[in-house]
């Protein structure tokens, strides 16, 4: 016989099925095919497998491949799929043939979807290794490394000078009894060093009015370190953060890190101090720089003294300079002899024990070391400021 008409097809499924017996078929024009060949060739629609094959080769990325998966093999719509589910709707005679035709055809498929497969994976490797090559001789890119805050620096340096001199580091709470912040201090209710003192109060009523706050500075650690000793002599430093209400500029926080310094024993002199503070000022900043000391009030001590510096920007001079406020120097701390009041308090003998107290704000120690000009970069958290230290 000749080859098959198209009379003796007909559209199912999306593809070409035959209608003619293959009992009745035995040649074609073509080349000469066994009986089983001859079966395939009758049963399944011409061109099906190679029709599959191309649309499987032109499919160039693992999506597309998904996609011809699922348009020929799929469970639901897939075109072999739906060839299969025919086998039914053949005659009884040809059935068992076109179900293995169609099997064998599933079976070249599925083994072309998997060569492909490789081969998209092997190609997508190749790719990798040429385009996003890594040269493993390379040395590795450097992690960020953190360093410590510069005002935790200066508060390291410190402690470290003030150790060297024989003291000793005591901390204290930060939400603190007034008893303690004003009351034993020097600094009673009506007093009017309060009034610049007065700071961030917790919001809790005791005997109908408020007793805890925020500490104003590290002194109330002083006077708890002296109740915990029963006798002088003593040499501490109270290093800590301090609230107060401020008024914020170029050289004034609201939150400042302070370090005071408290001195008790027989025969404790002004000379002491001074010598103590020149001896820190030389570790901290070198022997270059100038330092003046002037009489100042502070409730707590008597005489008291400030302590301060040669301005770092204008060296001195005063002249327009916004940081010193045209004076040429900052000052960096206040000290003094503790008031006999205090040390009595204490449980101590003022005849014969005396004392020195001083507080450093640690932030303008920064600023004279670095000859930073405002106060503020440093809890601004600007990283292009933090990693110059």
């Amino acid at each position: 016989m000749g080859e098959l008409a198209p009379d003796n097809w007909h559209l199912v499924a999306g593809g070409w099925w035959p209608t003619a017996s293959p009992t009745a078929l035995s040649l074609t024009s073509g080349p000469l095919y066994t009986q089983d060949s001859m079966i395939d060739s009758a049963l399944i629609p011409p061109g099906l497998e190679a029709e599959a094959l191309g649309a499987l080769a032109s499919a160039a990325d693992e999506a597309a491949i998904e996609a011809w998966r699922v348009q020929w093999l799929g469970r639901q719509d897939g075109r072999l799929t739906a060839l299969l589910r025919s086998v039914k709707e053949q005659p009884v005679e040809s059935r068992a043939a076109f179900g293995a035709a169609a099997n064998e055809l599933k079976r070249k498929l599925e083994s072309a979807l998997a060569d492909r497969n490789e081969a998209i994976r092997k190609e997508a490797l190749r790719e990798l290794s040429t385009s996003a090559a890594l040269d493993v001789t390379l040395p590795g890119r450097p992690q960020a490394i953190g360093r410590l805050h510069p005002v935790t620096q200066t508060m390291r340096d410190i402690v470290k000078a003030f150790e060297e001199m024989g003291f000793r580091v005591a901390e204290g709470p930060e939400v603190e009894w007034d008893r303690y912040n004003f009351d034993a201090a020097r600094i009673p209710e009506d007093h009017p060093a309060r009034d610049m003192w007065d700071t961030i109060w917790v919001n809790t009523l005791i005997d109908g009015k408020r007793s805890m706050l925020l500490r104003t500075h590290t002194t109330p650690n002083q006077i708890r370190v002296m109740e915990r000793t029963p006798e002088p002599p003593i040499r501490v430093i109270v290093p800590g953060k301090c609230y107060r209400q401020e008024a914020t500029d170029a050289t004034h926080e609201w939150m400042l890190t302070q370090i005071e310094a408290l001195a008790v024993g027989e025969g404790v002199r002004m000379s002491d101090l001074k010598g103590v503070l020149y001896g820190m000022a030389r570790k901290l900043f070198g022997n270059d720089r100038k330092i003046i000391f002037h009489h100042s009030y502070f409730p707590f001590v008597e005489p008291g003294v400030e302590m301060a510096m040669d301005c770092f920007i204008c060296r001195g001079s005063g002249s327009d300079c916004r940081t010193c406020h045209g004076t040429g120097w900052i000052e960096i701390l206040g000290a003094g002899m503790v008031h006999p009041e205090i040390i009595d308090k204490a449980g101590y003998d003022s005849s014969k024990h005396t004392g020195f107290a001083l507080g450093i704000g640690v932030e303008r120690v920064a600023l004279l070391r670095w000859g930073i000009e405002d106060i503020r970069h440093f809890y601004q958290n600007d990283l292009r400021f933090l990693a110059q230290f």
